[in-house]
């Protein structure tokens, strides 16, 4: 950042060269989209299969939820007659039975129960259990079919091993229940049980039982043919009594653990439904119970899937036609687009050129589309032209004033008389022996080698994040903190003299490799409260600092000759640099215009991180010390 004293007039407005327009008609973007309306009210269809398609799945979802408790509803009422027939038929055979025992006919063969059982091809078994006052029940008469156990190659003994290992709860039909169970097993005849009550004593209690053992298929007749729905039935324990798989059956599988059967058999209502998910799968199943006789519960379900699939071809119909709906209004509108996006594009590149600094770019010459964005074309270069006009001033500003200086005039709109206190660190530099070095020489060398000399010294300060503040013959003012600070003015400031002492060694060799000879400087630091603003009239203005600081700073540079050293620092300067850059207190002196002697520092280089000191130094840093007017050294 640099700057010096700014143009005495207030800049003007840059006003752009008007661009001519050679457009003789245009097609407006409204007029595309119009166009377009036929297309987008395609894509329209989306929403509208969306919406269809989604009353078509709810209604498809309720319909098979009904039709889940109907099917389980019809096969109960099935079930309740199939079972309400057999609980006639055994308490019949079992009253005729226990009639027949008294009378001493049970054993002829012509008996009615005889007769009845020997033609029901149904029943297996039959035994009539009665329980005396002792409470131990005993068979007072037992038949066997064994037409049926043969068909599945087993004894009439295994009747006896069902017993064993799959006892019949007698006690709850002597309770007056009656009761179903499941009793096949794994090798043998599938077969379930039936207790019914058949005798009372004349104080209510059963003292007579008919137990029936039956084939499982006269409850497999309504669940054995598989379909998309599997409508099964559980006992009050959730044991499988009827099955489309009759692995279930046979085995009594428990299915206790579905959330259907835990529903069910927890449930005191008669039926209901419920929508759960298969564990260790995402699919759902519908299903719904109805209960029955003997606490039996038919259970009808079908996975999700499966019921609704006819309803999700539909859908994926729908949506394959608006996805090719919706394909080809892209395509129309990609196309469409193509006419706005390319023009764009290149509005785009350009606009990415102008940020970048490049002004000698044009918008128009990509694009041609004949509506608002080629009128938009158009305008950016208009623009481009003004800043380019802008760009070429703010340069020349530069040049004068300095771009942070430049920057804060922008920034603010005007420019007007008045200023600030700020706190910031003045820096003075000035060439040893200028004087006498100018007198012998043609004034082309003077300004040369200052040139040369400025151009080393003015970019080390740019860089560093100062401000010229102005040229005084071959003295450089300059400041950090104002307009604008770096955040770390003191050891900034510190840093560019030091890099200015590397620079000054670097030119030297220069001037000495062409026969010149070398230059010497002294340079002077101060950091302090001053004032920093525009100062002077309406028709001549500059940017400067003034007051004490900057007195202070003047004094300190011209102190650098009468302590023979190329830098020094004020007390309030070191201060903020102290444990950065390696500081030797190089004495005290009197300076006009100041009743107490001034403390000085002298920069030998920088202090890293680490500690570590990383000297500085050049064969110009110290030279012999000389009397300095209005500095006396103290001690």
């Amino acid at each position: 950042m640099s700057t010096v004293q700014q143009p005495a007039q207030a800049a003007q407005p840059i006003v752009a060269n008007q661009v001519k327009n050679p457009m003789r008609y245009f097609i407006p973007i409204s007029g595309k989209l119009a166009a377009m309306t036929l297309t987008l009210l395609l894509a329209a269809a989306v929403p509208i299969a969306l919406k269809t398609t989604g009353l078509f799945l709810e209604t498809s979802g309720k319909r098979e939820e009904e039709s889940n408790r109907s099917q389980a509803g019809s096969r109960a009422a099935e079930i309740n007659g199939l079972l309400e027939s057999y609980v006639d038929k055994i308490a019949i055979i079992g009253t005729l039975r226990i009639k027949e025992l008294a009378d001493g006919t049970a054993s002829k063969p012509t008996a009615a129960s005889n007769v009845i059982l020997q033609r029901d091809k149904e029943i297996i078994s039959f035994q009539i259990l009665k329980r005396g006052v002792t409470g131990k029940s005993e068979v007072t008469t037992r038949y066997v079919d064994q037409r049926y156990l043969k068909g599945y190659k087993v004894e009439a003994n295994y009747l006896d091993l069902v017993n064993a290992q799959k006892p019949f709860p007698e006690d709850l039909v002597f309770g007056g229940q009656p009761v179903l169970r499941n009793r096949s097993m794994p090798g043998g005849a599938p077969l379930f049980s039936m207790g019914v009550p058949v005798a009372k004593d004349a104080l209510g209690r059963v003292t007579h039982i008919a137990l029936a053992d039956l084939p499982m298929s006269v409850l497999q007749r309504g669940f054995g043919k598989a379909t998309e729905r599997t409508v099964y039935l559980v006992d009050k324990e959730g044991v499988v009594l009827a099955h489309p798989n009759e692995k279930f059956v046979i085995e009594g599988a428990s299915l206790a653990s579905l959330p259907i059967v835990r529903t069910a058999l927890g449930s005191k209502v008669a039926q209901g439904q419920l929508r759960y998910q298969i564990p260790k799968k995402k699919d759902f199943v519908i299903s719904a119970y109805v209960r029955c006789l003997f606490d039996l519960v038919v259970i009808s379900e079908a996975p999700e899937s499966v019921i609704l699939e006819p309803a999700k071809m539909m859908q994926r119909e729908v949506f394959y036609i608006a996805g090719i709906v919706v394909s080809l209004g892209f395509l129309a509108i990609f196309i469409f687009s193509l006419t706005l996006t390319k023009p764009i594009e290149r509005l785009v590149v350009v606009a990415k050129q102008v940020a970048m600094g490049n002004f000698n770019v044009s918008a128009t010459a990509g694009v041609k589309s004949k509506d608002e964005v080629e009128m938009l074309a158009w305008a950016f270069d208009g623009m481009t032209e003004g800043l380019r006009e802008r760009d070429k001033v703010k340069n020349l500003f530069n040049k004068f004033h300095g771009s942070s200086v430049t920057e804060n005039l922008l920034a603010s709109g005007e420019v007007k008389l008045g200023g600030m206190k700020k706190t910031a660190c003045v820096f003075f530099s000035d060439i040893r022996g200028f004087t006498s070095f100018s007198e012998s020489r043609t004034p082309e060398q003077v300004v040369g080698m200052l040139n040369e000399y400025f151009t080393v010294m003015v970019k080390i300060i740019n860089d560093n994040g100062g401000v010229v503040d102005k040229f005084i013959g071959d003295a450089i003012m300059a400041v950090w903190g104002t307009p604008q600070t770096t955040g770390d003015d003191p050891y900034n400031a510190v840093k560019a003299c030091l890099e200015m002492r590397l620079g000054l060694l670097t030119l030297n060799d220069t001037r000495i490799a062409r026969g010149e000879e070398p230059i010497k400087i002294g340079m002077g630091l101060h950091y302090g409260d001053l004032i920093s603003g525009t100062v002077g009239s309406q028709d001549r203005m500059e940017f400067t600092v003034i007051g004490d600081t900057v007195n202070m700073a003047s004094r300190i540079e011209a102190s650098t000759k009468a302590f023979g050293t190329d830098l020094l620092l004020s007390d309030d300067m070191a201060k903020n640099v102290a444990g950065r850059v390696m500081l030797e207190e190089a004495g005290s002196a009197e300076v006009k215009g100041k009743a107490e002697p001034l403390k000085f520092f002298k920069v030998r280089g920088f202090i890293d991180s680490d500690g570590k000191e990383i000297p500085i130094t050049t064969a110009y840093s110290d030279y012999e010390a000389e009397k300095a007017d209005k500095v006396k050294i103290v001690h």
